[in-house]
């Protein structure tokens, strides 16, 4: 906010704190700014910012931003020229310091229904140099809040191997068959004592979980144990010609992989760690397979997912499987910024968005179909015996839509655990390892 607009609080009241001087502070970082460069390479056109009747251009020629300029009369959004508008109490929202969830990010706000982005960002060429404006734009909203993008307030960085020096996970293949079907699946491991198995969410890999297998206060007590499913990360599909077959993951196939892998390796009632897809499974796990786990610890987990088993929801989930595999990886990736805490290191948040970013066409949309529809527990949370298998709930504050999820089931289950993780979004094991352990070792060390 400018001095000027801070001696005057209904002026900044008219436009949620949102002035020439700040769409300035935004522009002149973004020109300052790698990622922004390389995404609006070539880039010649406009971003409007609008609050009410206000509305500033910034203009572009090339990627690089000009200098701003108030505007009269608020162009037609096209390919480029992108129009951002919310009202007032939206920008304050937006903007503040402690934002709350979803407005930590443009594609975050905009499922807060009062932001909008025109072109959609779900269609717009431009969506990454628009999402990356878009945190530019709320950290300049406060000229204080310098260290935001890089995470100052997330602690201090992870230290850095030596040259020459190797990781402490080791990668192979393992055969399996689930549901039918015979894979070759990619695990990663490392450390000795109970076998900790670790799921990854929708469309990553076991990547989200290599901080985990390189931490020794983990490691020295347990077997760290992260496997890919098929069509994910070094894990191929199965089958004879998988390319003339859709990817659907069910939970047959989840949960047999769960068990086979076990299986295979020789696990003595491990612990099982999923996140998001893998936080479903586990309660899956714990409620069909209690005597082959020793506990489950779901993050983002729940007994049903905040969707419905409704004809118009199954209709919706057919049709966003056929688009989904027209759609750019990198604006899943991109979709995936607004489910992650601001509070985050910078690196966690793009690392998380580039492991997206790689997935396959139409991966997405197969893990989503056991996440909304074939991971069904409702009315069997009583069902879930803990005393055979504990049931652990961690949840990050940021995946909003999954807090009272993750609450109705720790309310279902007798004697389940839940702990609403502050700072901490839909990744906790990528975004940001370090925040999650003062939450996950208290949990582990239950075991050992």
């Amino acid at each position: 906010m400018s001095a000027d607009a801070a001696a005057q609080p209904g002026a900044w009241l008219v436009t949620g704190g949102l002035d020439q001087d700040t769409v300035s502070r935004a522009a002149a970082r973004a020109a300052a700014d790698g990622e922004f460069g390389l995404m609006a390479a070539g880039w010649t056109g406009a971003i409007v910012v609008r609050s009410a009747k206000s509305a500033w251009l910034v203009p572009l020629d090339g990627g690089r931003p000009g200098a701003v300029s108030e505007l009269d009369e608020i162009p037609a959004p096209t390919q480029d020229t992108v129009v951002i508008s919310a009202e007032p109490q939206a920008w304050c929202e937006f903007l503040a310091p402690s934002v709350a969830p979803p407005y930590s990010d443009l594609f975050g706000a905009q499922r807060g229904g009062r932001m909008t982005v025109e072109p959609l960002l779900a269609t717009a060429p431009r969506h990454n140099a628009v999402r990356r404006f878009g945190w530019l734009l709320r950290a300049a909203g406060d000229a204080t809040r310098t260290g935001e993008l890089a995470g100052a307030a997330a602690g201090p960085p992870r230290p850095r191997r030596a040259a020459g020096e190797h990781d402490d996970a080791v990668g192979r293949y393992v055969h399996l068959d689930a549901a039918g079907v015979s894979y070759r699946i990619y695990y990663e491991q490392a450390g000795s004592g109970i076998p900790l198995l670790c799921h990854h969410t929708a469309a990553a890999d076991a990547r989200q979980w290599r901080h985990l297998l390189e931490d020794r206060r983990v490691t020295d007590r347990f077997r760290v144990i992260a496997y890919d499913l098929p069509y994910h990360g070094r894990s191929l599909p199965g089958g004879d010609r998988w390319w003339g077959e859709e990817y659907v993951l069910t939970r047959s196939l989840a949960m047999g992989l769960a068990v086979g892998l076990t299986s295979a390796l020789g696990l003595d009632r491990p612990v099982f760690l999923g996140s998001s897809i893998g936080g479903m499974l586990a309660l899956d796990l714990a409620r069909y397979h209690p005597d082959e786990f020793r506990a489950v610890i779901a993050l983002q987990g729940g007994l049903r997912s905040s969707g419905g088993l409704t004809p118009e929801g199954e209709a919706r989930m057919r049709r966003f499987r056929v688009e989904e595999r027209l759609v750019d990886p990198a604006l899943q990736a991109a979709r995936q910024s607004g489910m992650m805490s601001p509070t985050a290191p910078e690196g966690g948040r793009q690392e998380t968005m580039l492991h997206y970013a790689q997935s396959a066409p139409g991966v997405y949309a197969g893990d989503l179909y056991f996440h909304a529809i074939d991971h069904d527990l409702r009315g069997e949370g009583h069902l879930i015996d803990t005393s055979r298998c504990a049931v652990h709930l961690l949840t990050g504050e940021w995946d909003h839509t999954m807090v009272p999820v993750s609450e109705r089931a720790a309310s279902e289950i007798p004697g389940a655990t839940l702990t609403i993780m502050r700072g901490l979004g839909h990744f906790p094991m990528s975004e940001d390892h370090d925040q999650l352990m003062t939450y996950l070792l208290p949990v582990l060390g239950g075991y050992a």
